[in-house]
């Protein structure tokens, strides 16, 4: 049975990547950037004043004059004027280019205007080159501005606006198919018998997925049927780049996932993980590279597994760089005494030394999905030890 970790490179290691696509700017918000974004020009473009005021020769103001000739006014987008005397100086707006021969910005607030004259403060300090943004203070033209790898947030949207682009590489979004199993099954709206449950997992992969970037979902829900499941699942592995099923992947006689899948062609990489919850989990990959993940029924567990081990794979497949691990400290014992890899649900409490504290919050078995509102994720507790000290460091994964 493979460990946690192995179960991750394993999943890494089989997973095909997506295909890019070239999208317009304004539709990136979201998507993972898959070409580095070089600088069109110097950014500030120009010596750009960042004060309402007026613009100088600091050398006068140096030499004691305090009173200046209004020579005119610049506002943004207008052309560099020229200062032609020490003794002038030109109303300028914030944004505009810096008037040549003006070294210093004196703020509206500091000055006085009288006529065509403006008098500065006695008791103001002025010093060269204030309120002025160099260019190329921030940046230089044909400088790396992004790396691919990242999801682009409305941050990204302005850097890539700036640099002129009006289309941006980014990962396809991959089609997804989620398909819950089980004859135990109920939607909402359809009347429900007393043997029966509510289908929940469907939707709430689906959101997750939502929630992470992807949003070219689909569901379906099948009975275990397994002429039903092999005509379906077929058609779906025509249809998706991946496929994620709950229910139907532990030893059961009614659990024919596993081998529907085989005789679909789909290869199975491994089955089981050494965790609670969520062991019986199953990945493959289908004839033509797709990607299918068969969670454990359980709500608990499909959650985690989805969280754990799906979504890292889509974020890889897209091209998205991995982050660092996150840790969080134990806020009480824990005690567990099976020989796997616990995957705790917590609730994060920062304290006043700004660490990251995780209150456990145990559910009453893995179908007990009702615990996991108001959780933040879980921590993954390594299956070696059985007895977890309050104060101890452990990987958290944040739902």
């Amino acid at each position: 049975m493979l460990t946690t970790a192995e179960a991750s490179q394993s999943v890494q290691s089989h997973m095909p990547l997506f295909d890019s696509e070239d999208i317009p700017v304004d539709k990136a918000a979201g998507r993972v950037l898959q070409q580095s974004v070089r600088a069109e020009r110097d950014q500030p473009p120009f010596d750009r004043v960042t004060m309402d005021g007026i613009a100088i020769d600091h050398g006068a103001f140096a030499a004691g004059r305090r009173t200046f000739a209004i020579q005119g006014t610049q506002h943004a987008g207008e052309p560099a004027q020229t200062l032609t005397a020490e003794s002038n100086c030109i109303e300028i707006m914030t944004g505009a280019v810096r008037p040549e021969g003006a070294d210093c910005i004196v703020p509206v607030e500091r000055i006085r205007i009288e006529g065509t004259q403006a008098t500065i403060e006695d008791d103001y300090a002025a010093t060269q080159h204030q309120f002025v943004h160099p260019q190329g203070s921030d940046y230089r033209k044909d400088d790396k501005v992004l790396n691919a790898g990242i999801v682009v947030s409305p941050l990204e949207i302005a850097i890539i606006a700036s640099c002129g682009l009006t289309e941006v590489r980014v990962c396809r979004q991959p089609v997804v198919r989620v398909i819950s199993t089980g004859d135990e099954l109920v939607p909402s709206g359809s009347p429900v018998a007393p043997h029966q449950v509510r289908l929940s997992n469907g939707p709430a992969i689906a959101a997750m997925l939502a929630r992470h970037g992807y949003a070219d979902t689909a569901q379906e829900h099948l009975l275990d049927e397994p002429e039903l499941l092999r005509r379906r699942l077929g058609g779906h592995l025509d249809a998706a780049d991946v496929l994620i099923l709950s229910g139907g992947v532990s030893m059961g006689k009614a659990d024919f996932v596993p081998g529907v899948l085989r005789e679909l062609g789909v290869e199975v990489v491994f089955h089981k993980i050494s965790q609670r919850p969520g062991l019986p989990m199953w990945f493959g990959i289908g004839p033509d590279k797709q990607a299918v993940f068969a969670l454990p029924g359980n709500p608990v567990s499909t959650l985690v597994c989805c969280r754990q081990y799906v979504l890292p794979a889509l974020d890889y497949a897209s091209g998205l760089a991995s982050a660092a691990i996150e840790t969080a400290a134990l806020a009480e014992d824990v005690v567990f005494e099976p020989q796997l890899t616990c995957f705790l649900p917590v609730r994060i409490e920062e304290s006043g030394d700004a660490r990251i504290g995780a209150v456990p919050v145990p559910t009453n078995t893995s179908g007990d999905f009702r615990s996991l509102s108001g959780t933040d994720g879980y921590v993954e507790l390594e299956r070696d030890a059985s007895r977890f000290a309050a104060g101890t460091i452990v990987p958290l994964h944040r739902w």
